[in-house]
């Protein structure tokens, strides 16, 4: 069996480079829902019908545990996948998601300010706020949402992207952590960081979800003795025009990405 990533378009792609550089050994599948992004203008109906599409997918390709790259789906579709749809589709499977292990990062530092950066969906849904005051009750938590951010990466418009994003973080300055909500926002953590004063914390997934998922197959044997270790990759999309491939190629210039069939 496979690692499976889901994101909405290729913004998972930074997620997954990390965890092939922590775990190179073994194979993973990429799915992105190009022909549907952004997710995080959708309702929730279908945020949830795409993503369990999605993961229907993955597991016909033989992933055995799959991890919803994308914050929207994760907020959205994440607990009706795990409590009613996987334990009758395909109880052998295990879906995870990013914000827990985003959660737990942002609270490390002894954090009583959080500030969340991410799409309308996700904002919409307060699941960032739910999961933090989980564990820290007293915590003050700021949500903003950015709904330029992902068109403009998608498109390959960074000068735009990058110049809103400097906008977004001013509001953030006087917080001890800043969650990058959504996996397309890594790719402007240095723009971010740059219009944020060096005392704020910014939590990046790229930078931590490798380790966390390292840390997960480690205390879940049970699961990691059933994952193949080929080292491979695939890079699979649901619509393909020559700018997913460029993008995608600057990630992994080794991988030609593929259309999914009778998507």
């Amino acid at each position: 069996m496979k690692i499976g990533v889901f994101d909405s378009g290729l913004g998972g792609l930074v997620i997954t480079k990390a965890f092939v550089e922590a775990m190179p050994e073994y194979d993973y599948v990429y799915y992105g829902d190009t022909a549907h992004l952004p997710y995080g203008e959708k309702t929730s109906g279908q945020i949830l019908s795409y993503s369990i599409e999605a993961i229907k997918y993955l597991i016909s390709q033989k992933c055995g545990i799959i991890i919803i790259a994308c914050n929207t789906a994760t907020s959205i579709a994440l607990r009706y996948l795990q409590q009613r749809f996987i334990p009758e589709y395909a109880p052998d499977i295990k879906v995870l998601g990013v914000v827990i292990p985003t959660v737990e990062e942002a609270l490390s530092d002894n954090a009583v300010k959080v500030g969340v950066l991410a799409t309308q969906a996700t904002v919409r849904s307060h699941i960032y706020q739910t999961e933090l005051k989980k564990i820290k009750p007293d915590l003050e938590v700021i949500e903003t949402a950015a709904p330029e951010l992902v068109p403009a990466i998608e498109n390959n418009d960074f000068a735009l992207a990058e110049s809103k994003a400097q906008e977004y973080a001013k509001s953030f300055s006087d917080i001890d952590s800043l969650i990058l909500g959504c996996t397309h926002y890594p790719l402007l953590k240095q723009a971010i960081r740059q219009a944020l004063p060096e005392r704020v914390k910014v939590v990046s997934q790229d930078e931590l979800m490798g380790a966390k998922l390292k840390d997960y197959l480690y205390r879940h044997m049970e699961i990691d003795i059933c994952l193949s270790r080929g080292g491979s990759l695939q890079i699979l999309v649901s619509k393909l025009n020559e700018h997913y491939r460029q993008t995608a190629l600057r990630l992994f210039p080794e991988v030609e990405v593929e259309e999914r069939e009778n998507a």
